[in-house]
């Protein structure tokens, strides 16, 4: 017992200590509230720590014990305030740099399974045969039923050229597969872009990453040249995007922007009062965006939105984002330790909290998926008619004035109303706002 109680008294001493430096920084209102030790409390940790190295039915160590005590002090905080051990210092570091050792998939959780979202181009997942809705039940041998999203991430994650099976259930299976694959370096890509039609851009940010800005001007730097110079639009899809860095959300805001605050903290700390100003360039030189969100899209996309929303930049349309609008300072223990701690809330341009709230869109979209009619016979129209009167603009090669007709509508623009409902509604937007601009056209 003399043990457990010198290290109670060391822990307690560090707390004591701990607590007097804040009070001697902290604001002159604040000293009063903050040099005051809860000593009673203190002790009543210190006898709590005691009775489990004394009583507890198999020996603790110590240092198990005060990290226990480390993380539930932060996470009784809030959901993103946490300890960060060494395994997950470097999964934090791996996520910001977008390089690991994995399968190449985009998941989420749905009733409690691994639900693919996406596997990523040419991955040891897609060459595996994994499809995007596949439902993972079984890790190797571990049923998933149970886990966190993190805990069955970090399983799938591992050492290049090692094996994991997974247990699939697809839809239209009579059931499960099981698919073995090999894991290997996974650089995930987090900007992928696509001519939509003519002049009309689309570029999907998945995460923010230290490389997001760059690797977007890049990308939208191809359309434009794809494009002949100039794109007329742009669609930005920030759906299920779950933020990241926030320096990269800054930059993407700024690419669009020419000036005005991006956005802006608010927190107790000096270092925690940050204001983003734009610089004076637009990459689309001024040309009409739709921003996609919903429910997925968070904190740094929430960022983007915002700012753009506010600065009457782009149209916010989908559904109402997650409300992510905390900062999190990742500040090191040492080298293989750290923690991740709530420093301050987010403001955009116009002083709205996005906490708790989101971005509302300024066009809603329910969450639809359309199926394809039959195709209706073709209507009779007036030049059907005999006898009809000849249009006198017609210069007789029925094109009126030598005017070339409207082209048919895009067999790709069709099908992507049928898979994905809100980018097809974003793209009928834009070409509105197109339209609307001096010497604007579709």
């Amino acid at each position: 017992m003399k043990h457990s109680l010198a290290a109670v008294s060391a822990v307690v001493c560090l707390v004591v200590a701990g607590g007097l430096a804040y009070a001697d920084s902290a604001p002159a209102e604040e000293t009063n509230s903050t040099s005051a030790l809860p000593l009673e409390e203190l002790r009543v940790f210190a006898e709590v720590f005691g009775r489990i190295k004394s009583d507890y039915v198999e020996p603790v160590d110590d240092r198990k014990l005060l990290k226990y005590a480390i993380e539930g002090m932060l996470s009784g905080l809030d959901p993103h305030s946490a300890y960060l051990d060494e395994e997950d210092y470097r999964e934090l570091r791996v996520g910001t740099s977008g390089e690991f050792g994995g399968l190449g998939i985009e998941v989420g959780m749905e009733n409690g399974f691994v639900k693919v979202i996406s596997p990523i181009d040419d991955t040891p997942a897609q060459r595996a045969g994994v499809l995007a809705g596949d439902l993972i039940i079984r890790l190797d041998d571990q049923p998933v039923k149970g886990m966190s999203l993190d805990d069955a991430v970090k399983q799938m994650r591992g050492k290049p050229g090692t094996k994991i099976r997974l247990t699939i259930v697809r839809e239209g299976g009579d059931k499960p597969i099981t698919i073995t694959v090999v894991r290997d370096v996974i650089k995930t890509v987090s900007v992928k872009q696509r001519m939509l039609e003519p002049g009309f851009g689309y570029v999907r940010i998945s995460q923010f990453q230290a490389r997001t800005p760059e690797d977007m001007l890049t990308a939208i730097g191809g359309l434009k040249r794809q494009a002949g110079g100039a794109l007329k639009g742009l669609i930005l899809d920030l759906r299920n995007n779950p933020g990241g860095v926030l320096n990269a959300a800054v930059a993407v805001s700024d690419a669009f922007l020419t000036d005005g605050t991006i956005v802006y903290t608010e927190g107790r700390v000096g270092d925690s009062q940050l204001k983003f100003k734009a610089a004076p360039d637009d990459v689309l030189d001024g040309g009409p965006m739709v921003v996609l969100v919903n429910g997925g899209s968070a904190s740094a996309s929430e960022i983007v939105a915002g700012a753009l929303q506010d600065q009457k930049r782009a149209v916010i349309m989908g559904q109402q984002t997650f409300g992510k609008g905390s900062v999190q300072t990742i500040v090191a223990v040492n080298e293989r330790t750290a923690v991740k701690l709530t420093t301050a809330r987010y403001f955009t341009p116009n002083g709205r909290s996005i906490q708790a709230e989101g971005i509302v869109p300024d066009i809603t979209l329910g969450n639809v998926r359309l199926t394809k009619g039959e195709d209706p016979a073709t209507p009779l129209k007036e030049a059907d008619l005999a006898g009809h009167l000849v249009n006198p603009e017609n210069n007789g090669n029925g094109n009126g004035n030598g005017k070339a007709k409207k082209a048919a509508p895009d067999a790709a623009a069709a099908e992507a109303a049928e898979s994905d409902y809100a980018l097809s509604e974003a793209l009928n937007l834009l070409k509105g706002l197109v339209i609307l601009r001096p010497g604007g056209s579709a």
